[in-house]
């Protein structure tokens, strides 16, 4: 529950610093005194989008921080120790906002997203606006009030999670099967592609040796010649060939009677290049020998090659590309093949998830209905404690049969009423009027609260449009409600707020042209006449102050006032 509240530089609050118990608190004030400043800020701390307007005019930030014990929340606590932000059985939510519209959170001191701070908010505190009950009107908000109610959001997630697994493969199978024909036809021409490839029988690296073997053939007479004229140079002229040359250069240096290291130099180099061209010779010789400038090896080249191009260009890839084609040609034919096989197991997992549907989507309606049947009459009740004696709250559950199973369960949910005798069953937005659809959303609201498992909640003038016998209902309800829970609310009505266990006054002062938002604790004489402002207006008489005194000796003994610091 939410322990302690401190709000900077917001709005028009300097400072406020509020310890809340565990109980129900009224807050109540002049109109324009900004009750719901601290609503505002604590909706900024469980992660509510705002802006730079939310500071106050001369600061350069506002802060709120929100401090909650755990004891009584273990959602809360588990999904803090997931996340490894536990700090023993306390949770502070701290929200900075800068006069530039800069946000920053954090959870127990650590920076945090947005999107965070929202979601442990969600576990902590539940916030009732003024407006709640027109989501009454829309009908998917009956469905997850229902489920709130009944305990079962997780079972109806878990058959959301079945229904989007079945729809999901059902549509690939649809696809599949009305895809049939196109497949068929897909499967003749790439077996016919890849029946060309297999009787090309293709190597690799083939297309290189042919292209190094067509350009040689191309070229054989000159290469011959020039290897000729080489041999001729080197050792077949008959006029002086290299070799001999090198021979009478060696003998010369043989017969010199002078021991120079130039000279022995000179000797081995000579020699040496002696036996490098003879060397070359034999090679020179030894290709002229095997060297066959066949045209027919040309023309089986040329043919061979041409065919490879041709299947290239067929296929508009590079003559080198040719086996990856023929690779992604034959995988794509065994995955079409493989559909029939595939369409057969999504058979099967569809017939498993259409089984495991049923089941949870069995026992989810049996719940829902459990609690439908629960919660009808409690708000039925209620309806007639709120001035509606004759009206009737009825959950209308239609089931429904789809292939693609609803993602939502096997039936339809919707809030229906009747307000008068004899009259049908109607949809809300059909039936009830403004006020009529108030007390049924305040209805619906506060039996609803005592389920759950958010310890904290928050009403802002939910009983705006109520008066009399009907508001101190109300305030008996709320009041209820905060023996088992902790209740925060913002009421206008004096029978609402003389049910309070405890009471904050909200007050605004102006000082140095500059509004500064005050709150204050009520209790003895000071409780009485904020009562009796509430009930008589701006001029209190001595019969007010008495009725104020009637209702609060009438309400439970309240508790002691919140301990707090105002600005």
């Amino acid at each position: 529950m939410l322990t302690q509240l401190s709000i900077s530089n917001f709005a028009i609050v300097d400072q406020l610093d509020l310890d809340i118990q565990s109980c129900m608190t009224v807050i109540t004030g002049e109109t324009g005194a900004g009750k719901s400043i601290m609503l505002d800020a604590l909706g900024l701390a469980i992660g509510e989008r705002t802006d730079s307007h939310c500071v106050r005019p001369g600061a350069e930030k506002a802060e709120i921080h929100a401090v909650f014990d755990l004891n009584k929340c273990s959602a809360a606590k588990s999904w803090l120790n997931d996340r490894e932000l536990i700090s023993d059985d306390e949770c502070i939510l701290r929200r900075v906002i800068t006069k530039e519209g800069r946000s920053r959170a954090y959870i127990n001191g650590t920076p945090s997203p947005l999107a965070d701070l929202r979601a442990i908010g969600q576990l902590l505190i539940d916030i009732h606006g003024q407006h709640e009950s027109q989501s009454l009107l829309k009908k998917h908000n009956h469905r997850l009030l229902l489920d709130d109610f009944a305990g079962t959001n997780k079972l109806a997630a878990s058959v959301s999670a079945v229904a989007s697994d079945y729809n999901r493969i059902r549509t690939e199978l649809d696809t599949l099967t009305a895809n049939r024909k196109e497949q068929d036809e897909r499967i003749q021409l790439l077996s016919y592609q890849l029946q060309e490839f297999e009787q090309l029988g293709l190597q690799a690296g083939e297309i290189e040796k042919l292209e190094s073997e067509q350009k040689q053939l191309t070229h054989a007479e000159s290469t011959l010649s020039a290897c000729h004229d080489i041999t001729q140079i080197c050792s077949e002229n008959d006029n002086g060939n290299l070799l001999q040359q090198l021979n009478h250069c060696l003998q010369l240096l043989g017969d010199l009677e002078v021991e120079n290291p130039a000279i022995s130099s000179s000797v081995e180099m000579l020699s040496s290049a002696h036996i490098q061209v003879e060397e070359a010779v034999s090679e020179l010789n030894q290709f002229i020998d095997q060297f066959d400038p066949d045209p027919a090896r040309m023309k089986e080249i040329d043919q061979r090659l041409s065919v490879i191009y041709d299947l290239a260009r067929k296929h508009r890839v590079m003559p080198e590309e040719l086996l990856s084609k023929q690779l992604s040609l034959s995988e794509e034919l065994e995955k079409i093949q493989f559909s029939d096989e595939h369409a057969e197991e999504m058979q099967e997992q569809l017939a498993e998830l259409r089984k495991n549907y049923q089941e949870q989507a069995t026992k989810l309606t049996g719940k829902r209905s459990k609690a439908a049947t629960k919660l009808q009459k409690q708000v039925s009740k209620r309806m007639a404690l709120l001035g509606m004696p004759h009206g009737r709250f009825i959950i209308d559950q239609t089931a429904h049969e789809n292939l693609h199973l609803s993602p939502f369960g096997a039936e339809d949910i919707e809030f229906l009423v009747t307000a008068n005798p004899g009259q049908p069953p109607r949809a809300l937005a059909k039936v009830a009027s403004g006020g009529e659809l108030s007390r049924i959303s305040l209805a619906i609201q506060v039996i609803t609260a005592q389920t759950s498992s958010i310890p904290s909640m928050v009403f802002d003038e939910v009983d705006v449009g109520i008066g009399g016998g009907t508001a101190e209902i109300v305030g008996s309800m709320l009041r209820e409600l905060g023996e088992k829970s902790q209740v925060l609310c913002v009421t206008h009505q004096a029978q609402v707020a003389s049910q309070g266990h405890q009471h904050l006054y909200v007050s605004k002062t102006v000082r140095n042209n500059a509004s500064s938002t005050q709150i204050s604790g009520l209790e003895g004489d000071t409780r009485v006449k904020e009562i009796a402002r509430m009930l008589g207006g701006v001029e209190i008489t001595q019969s007010t102050l008495n009725h104020a005194e009637e209702m609060l000796s009438l309400s439970p003994a309240s508790l002691a006032p919140a301990s707090l610091a105002p600005a």
